[in-house]
């Protein structure tokens, strides 16, 4: 993440990629004020085993660009809101050359970016892919039981 100031976003990745017993690292890291250290992380992350790369950042969110840029891993940029609702960043995430792409899920959806990171990994990986399968179909389990529970309110007009 661009800064600590992400973490109450980035955090939600961090449960989901715990709860899928999925291995990560943690980092405060600024394109803009620690440009050495970021390009030193991204070069170094497939030596330390990392598979995919998450990167959050606001506002300008030249992180997840400039991490691109200096690995072969799949980035994916979380945009974080801040100024203009977050779309500043969106905006800054999803306009990549040619060559350097960055996965982009919406803004401040950290969830969604480990997610799909998890997915990416599930590809070679028959335990994760177990474990995703198990999770995904949980979430219908959800749906069906916000139904269930909205067919018990009673209103005068409610036909269901």
């Amino acid at each position: 993440m661009g800064s600590t100031s992400d973490l109450p976003v980035m955090e939600k990745a961090m449960t989901f990629l715990d709860t899928m017993e999925i291995p990560f690292e943690v980092n405060a890291l600024s394109a803009h004020r620690t440009p050495d250290e970021v390009e030193k992380f991204a070069k170094g992350a497939k030596v330390r085993g990392i598979k995919v790369i998450i990167a959050g950042a606001g506002m300008a969110a030249a992180l997840p660009g400039v991490i691109a840029a200096s690995t072969t891993l799949p980035v994916i940029g979380v945009p974080i809101k801040g100024m203009l609702d977050g779309l500043d960043a969106m905006l800054s995430i999803i306009q990549m050359p040619p060559g350097i792409p960055v996965a982009t899920v919406g803004v401040n959806a950290a969830m969604n970016a480990a997610i799909l990171a998890v997915e990416m990994i599930a590809l070679s990986d028959d335990e994760v892919s177990a474990r995703l399968a198990a999770y995904k179909s949980n979430l219908g389990k959800k749906i069906e039981k916000a139904n269930q529970d909205l067919s018990e309110l009673k209103y005068k007009f409610k036909t269901n």
